[in-house]
């Protein structure tokens, strides 16, 4: 060969190498970039035949993943590692060589080439390795030439499957982090769904088990739903049940607060806009409602509503469609739609601020979320739920609460609701030192009962005689009923503590194991 023709064959191999990276890198799916990578060979360098084989990991058979110039019947062949040519190839991870195919008696011709009339050809296969371990090769059939650069091909084909495998090995890379996700969605939809199924709200008295009832009534509709009750009553806890437990549950689940978003921004975050609405909408957005298709769009706090936009989704409730901000096509969905307010509606309606026939739309079905004020035998159940959940974030062994301090709770007023009582909990958690909340552990305004309309019952005696009872009880059942080392851990005498285990009549029996 003359170093003239060398030279053009070189060049001729770097665009190849280009294309072939080209073809690599285009997005599509693995396969269809393999066969790219053929056809970019065959125009090049006269291919007769070519095929990328690849190694199932789970037959451990060698099958034809792309390829040019085979029959149907030669697509599907599938081979043994260490059978063949090009089984051999990926059990020993060398490349070999067959100058003429008609002279090699090992040869199969299990892959059905269209050119089995034409004996006279060279074969090639090249092992396609990834981290060191062959799992395929990449084989053509060229016509055969005398003196062809054998080796000098060899190491072309080296270059080109080196390039397969680091594409093989992003590709795997991207299925397994796709697999990860899928997986990591169920479970977490499972989690969310275990979380908020309404059996799991925490609740027996008679308003609640109202709740539930109503709850379980219509969340396997698609009826909208309008949840009411005070601020911190768990409407939000509401939403997320009737959604999860809902023909709904595998699809979206879209929470807009309708206070929090100024009204410049409520409509287009709720119907989204088309490229040029307005300065700064560079491209098109999708809304709260599109993102929320197949699923539940929960609108908290609807009763902040302003006018216009009441307007646009009166129309979604009738029309199930919107139009985008600044578009002029319909957009359909298939949405349901869960709202929720604090707010009096009925006075909005007769103050003009909200509208009847919207409110006639959301109030299909009422859930009304009671006060903790008027289930006060949820207060203790309650309680020991957050106890539990705080004690285990923050690494802290508090098993239970005083009476004390569980007469405090069951005698406040509790205008915050749920969400008071949560937040007095996590902090009673975080400043308690011992195993057990006492009442000097809660909220000062818990004990402050005359600023907050709570009034104690009890006189200061009885207070103190209750602490006294309520320290000597954790102390012998830390003891396990021993006086001696109760008196030990509270700094006293066996004397006193006996004398006080008789006065308060306690029965340290009960601590003994």
């Amino acid at each position: 060969m003359t170093p003239q023709r060398a030279l053009s064959q070189d060049a001729a191999r770097l665009d190849t190498l280009s294309e072939v990276n080209e073809a690599l890198a285009g997005g599509s799916s693995l396969r269809a970039s393999l066969q790219r990578v053929l056809q970019r060979l065959d125009r090049r360098d006269s291919v007769v035949c070519g095929s990328i084989t690849l190694l199932s990991p789970d037959t451990g058979l060698l099958h034809v993943e792309a390829a040019e110039g085979l029959t149907p019947e030669g697509r599907s062949a599938r081979y043994k590692v260490g059978e063949g040519v090009t089984g051999r190839v990926v059990e020993s991870g060398k490349p070999v060589i067959v100058p003429r195919v008609s002279q090699e008696p090992m040869f199969l011709n299990r892959a059905r080439r269209k050119n089995l009339d034409r004996r006279d050809i060279s074969f090639i296969c090249v092992p396609i390795k990834t981290q060191k371990e062959p799992v395929g090769a990449i084989s053509v059939d060229l016509p055969f030439e005398k003196g062809r650069d054998y080796q000098g091909y060899v190491r072309f084909l080296g270059v080109v499957s080196t390039m397969i495998a680091q594409a093989i090995r992003v590709n795997h890379l991207v299925d397994a982090e796709r697999r990860r996700l899928v997986e990591e969605n169920v479970h977490l939809r499972d989690e969310l769904k275990q979380k908020y199924d309404f059996a799991n709200i925490v609740g027996t008295s008679r308003p609640m088990r109202e709740v539930y009832a109503q709850v379980n009534q219509v969340a396997g509709a698609n009826t909208t739903v309008l949840v009411r009750g005070e601020s911190g009553t768990g409407k939000e806890l509401i939403a997320h049940a009737l959604h999860y437990n809902s023909k709904r549950a595998k699809k979206p689940f879209i929470k807009v607060s309708c206070a929090a978003l100024p009204d410049s921004l409520i409509e287009s975050e709720l119907f989204g806009y088309e490229k040029g609405a307005f300065t700064g909408a560079q491209a098109r957005k999708k809304g709260r409602f599109e993102l929320a298709e197949g699923g539940t769009l929960f609108l908290d706090e609807i009763g902040d509503l302003n006018a216009s936009t009441q307007v646009k989704l009166l129309r979604v409730l009738q029309e199930r469609e919107f139009e985008r901000l600044g578009g002029t096509q319909p957009v359909k969905v298939d949405v349901r739609l869960i709202a929720a307010t604090n707010a009096d509606v009925e006075g909005a309606m007769a103050a003009g601020t909200f509208r009847e026939d919207l409110h006639y739309r959301l109030n299909v079905f009422a859930i009304f979320v009671p006060p903790l004020r008027e289930r006060k035998t949820d207060v203790l159940l309650l309680a020991d739920h957050f106890l539990d959940r705080y004690a285990t974030e923050h690494g802290k062994q508090i098993k239970r609460i005083s009476t004390p301090a569980i007469d405090m709770l069951m005698s406040y007023h509790w205008p915050g609701n749920v969400r008071e009582l949560e937040n007095a909990l996590e902090r009673a958690v975080l400043v308690s030192d011992g195993n057990v909340i006492h009442a000097h552990d809660l909220p000062p305004s818990l004990q402050t009962g005359e600023a907050t309309g709570t009034v104690m019952s009890i006189s200061f005696s009885e207070a103190v005689e209750a602490y006294e009872k309520d320290l000597i009880e954790d102390a012998l059942k830390t003891t396990q009923g021993n006086r001696v080392k109760a008196a030990t851990l509270l700094q006293s005498t066996e004397r006193i503590i006996s004398y006080k285990v008789k006065k308060f009549g306690i029965d340290t029996s009960r601590y003994r194991k």
